[in-house]
């Protein structure tokens, strides 16, 4: 029985960097991929795309799909259901162990806890909100779906503990500080919890937002790459990773690799390309030297503009060099600096603080000398047109990072889909013309916007119901 287990101190460190590790199961990564990318406009499927991905692609999402089952988001919030129930209970064991100490620990399990939910609010809508830890069969308990107000509720809670008791630093490992849950990266979650939650019937949210944006930006722990050569810049950001511009990021390495290479590095099985709309239309080419004059971000960063290989997971400095089987282990980013500065500016155009949102998109452009071609001139009075700007810019930054769907997903949501537009512009762009209209026309009805309940957990669980879409 796990509670016979908790007796040190160590026992709860072990379980807690237990719950990280759980986060490198490449199931997990691939849902976030796929639930993050595949549906929107930067991904074409391969002639080994498997047949439920193209299903998914293609709007026709049945309860049968693998990509519907939730049980790896599930298996990382019981790693931390049960660091929150047990680890209290040391304290009677074990007198090196302080109440700070402990609810360092209780922070960093409550905001990974309140992140998994997060993903699951945004792409099952309903879910059970399971509380308590699963310690053997005979604890484990059947729930009815959750609101999706009672489920941010409790993200909400969750992410004000561990803001108040996270750590701001694991000493001088990157990967301690950039691949464990610190108050900065609880700041990046917050930031992005609330600009979800926003809307003109609470605009405290946008504030909440910007609070949360400028705790990251005032500590001054992190910065932006320099992007004044790009091999230098991918080399620090992607190749390498944990970064002075990463605040949360799953650490991959030769012992745990990733399932990348097999996604998009295998020349003749590779699932995923990046749509070839990408080069021309994300980040444009220009036409006098596209070489050198370029947004870094694309070609050599994001994408190999040759074949259109994603280049972000697998790539290196050498444009001509894929990694190998044995070298895929580049990391999975959750936060970034840029990711900050971009949720700040959308929440600044809210708050009628267009002129500041736009200062912040520039920064982020500079950066990455993006071309001219993409650069917009929005009324700084005008929030709509500025966040739409921040969509195409962060389309640009984010590429790939699993980040499309949710972006385009929040602004079109916002004020009761005052823009459902955004979604029908960017699902059924790269399949033929009558398969893409009839994908539009699905995405009209917006309860098609969150996935099905797999059809395992609804025979499982007799207290769950289909989501209404499906029904």
């Amino acid at each position: 029985m796990r509670e016979d287990y908790w007796k040190t101190q160590d026992q709860i460190q072990a379980a807690v960097i237990g719950s990280y590790v759980s986060l490198a199961n490449n199931t997990l990564v691939q849902d976030f991929f796929d639930w993050g990318e595949l549906r929107t406009d930067m991904i074409a499927t391969t002639a080994s795309t498997t047949t439920e991905e193209v299903d998914y692609a293609s709007a026709n999402i049945l309860a049968t799909s693998s990509l519907t089952k939730w049980n790896a988001v599930y298996s990382v919030i019981n790693n931390c259901n049960t660091v929150i129930e047990f680890a209290p209970g040391v304290l009677k064991y074990d007198s090196t162990l302080t109440q700070e100490q402990l609810n360092a620990y209780l922070a960093e399990a409550r905001g990974l806890r309140a992140l998994m939910y997060f993903y699951l609010v945004r792409t099952f809508g309903e879910v059970p909100l399971q509380l308590t830890a699963s310690s053997s069969d005979s604890k484990i308990q059947l729930l009815p779906k959750s609101s999706r107000e009672d489920i941010l509720k409790q993200i909400v809670a969750d992410l004000d503990f561990a803001h108040q008791y996270a750590a701001f630093s694991f000493g001088t490992d990157a990967r301690q500080n950039k691949g464990r849950i610190t108050h900065y990266a609880v700041c990046a979650i917050q930031a992005d919890v609330y600009l979800w939650m926003a809307s003109s019937d609470h605009p405290e949210y946008y504030d909440d937002c910007i609070k949360a944006c400028d705790e990251v930006i005032n500590s001054g722990s992190f910065g932006l790459i320099d992007g004044s050569l790009q091999t230098d810049w991918y080399n620090t950001l992607y190749y390498n990773g944990n970064s002075n511009e990463s605040i949360f990021e799953i650490q991959f390495d030769s012992q745990l690799l990733n399932p990348f290479y097999a996604m998009f590095g295998d020349a003749s099985k590779k699932r995923f390309t990046a749509a070839p709309t990408v080069m021309d239309q994300v980040y444009t080419i220009d036409a006098t030297d596209p070489i050198n004059i370029k947004d870094i971000r694309g070609d050599g960063g994001s994408v190999r503009a040759t074949d259109n290989v994603i280049w972000k997971f697998i790539g290196t400095p050498n444009i001509n060099a894929i990694r190998t089987t044995t070298q895929s282990y580049a990391h999975w980013f959750f936060y970034r600096y840029a990711d900050i500065l971009l949720l700040k500016a959308e929440a600044l155009a809210w708050t009628n603080k267009g002129q500041d949102a736009l200062d912040l998109v520039k920064t982020i452009r500079d950066r990455a000398r993006a071309l001219p071609t993409t650069e917009e001139f929005p009324d700084v009075n005008d929030p709509e047109a500025i966040t739409e700007y921040i969509l195409r810019e962060r389309a640009r930054e984010f590429a790939f990072e699993g980040k499309r769907w949710f972006d385009v997903l929040r602004c079109a949501k916002r004020d009761n889909y005052a823009h459902l537009d955004l979604i029908l512009a960017v699902v059924g762009t790269n399949a033929d013309g009558s398969k893409g209209q009839l994908i539009q026309s699905k995405y009209s009805d917006i309860r098609s916007h969150y996935l099905p309940i797999n059809i395992d957990e609804l025979t499982a669980d007799k207290n769950l119901v289909q989501n209404p879409f499906y029904q």
